[in-house]
């Protein structure tokens, strides 16, 4: 057990330490929910007018999904990581080495949580700074929001981590990211579930996303209740038992 410990921290601080050195699978982690934020609230600040509309700021609504989003591509650069490894016959040595599989698989997903805090903390000092209505309360919208971020983070370093190791490069990059955008986009992230229509509507309805995101936008849109925590939470649980075994399940198959 201690042993396994040992080689999961340490997997998790090797990608960790690969930010700086290799920032270009990190930066777009960052650099793409600034930009979103930046241009849906500006673009879409009308939509606080629609009647009804829940949030009475556009970066309410905004800025948990992009940040969100940030945790997501946190967790998805970590596979990238994964599959470079795989590219360079690094990750051979691992398979090889008398570490079990299960630490094998641990140490990427803690430092796909891990990388999430960066994202975190940058677009809740844009939300201050720009004027969010944290209307839940300080410590109960942080609370929320960061359960959100590091569960996708989670989930989309598990998704990732899986086709990295079924495909063994980094051309799976397109898939990984492909899988999480469909996802949040076909949900409420742009609009409330009652301003879709036709098919996004039914798509969104059924999407666990939207309950994630619900769970992330809680305390920008009003006070922080269990009513409306639960169903992120089971939706984050839920999303990390599949993705988890999706990627537990290559690892048993993937050979040096």
């Amino acid at each position: 057990m201690t042993s396994s410990l040992h080689v999961t921290w340490g997997l998790a601080a090797r990608s960790l330490m690969l930010i700086p050195r290799v920032p270009s699978t990190f930066v777009p982690s960052i650099v793409m929910p600034v930009f979103l934020t930046v241009a849906m609230a500006g673009a879409f600040s009308g939509l606080v007018l629609l009647p009804g509309f829940p949030a009475a700021n556009a970066l309410d609504w905004f800025i948990p999904m992009t940040t969100v989003q940030g945790a997501a591509f946190a967790g998805i650069t970590t596979g990238m990581g994964v599959a470079r490894d795989l590219e360079s016959g690094f990750y051979d040595r691992l398979l090889l080495s008398p570490s079990s599989r299960a630490a094998l698989l641990a140490g990427p997903l803690v430092a796909s949580t891990l990388r999430a805090v960066i994202p975190l903390v940058l677009l809740v000092v844009i939300a201050v700074v720009s004027g969010a209505t944290f209307a839940g309360g300080g410590a109960a919208t942080l609370a929320t929001l960061s359960i959100a971020s590091f569960g996708m983070a989670l989930v989309a370093g598990a998704w990732s981590l899986g086709l990295a190791l079924r495909f063994k490069t980094q051309q799976a990059a397109p898939l990984m990211q492909s899988g999480m955008f469909l996802m949040l986009f076909l949900s409420t992230a742009q609009m409330p579930i009652d301003y879709l229509t036709g098919w996004l509507h039914a798509v969104a309805r059924i999407n666990p996303m939207t309950n994630v995101l619900g769970l992330a936008r809680e305390g920008f849109l009003g006070a922080v209740t269990w009513d409306g925590t639960w169903p992120g939470l089971l939706s984050l649980t839920g999303l990390s038992i599949a993705t988890i075994a999706f990627a537990g399940r290559a690892m048993q198959k993937v050979v040096p």
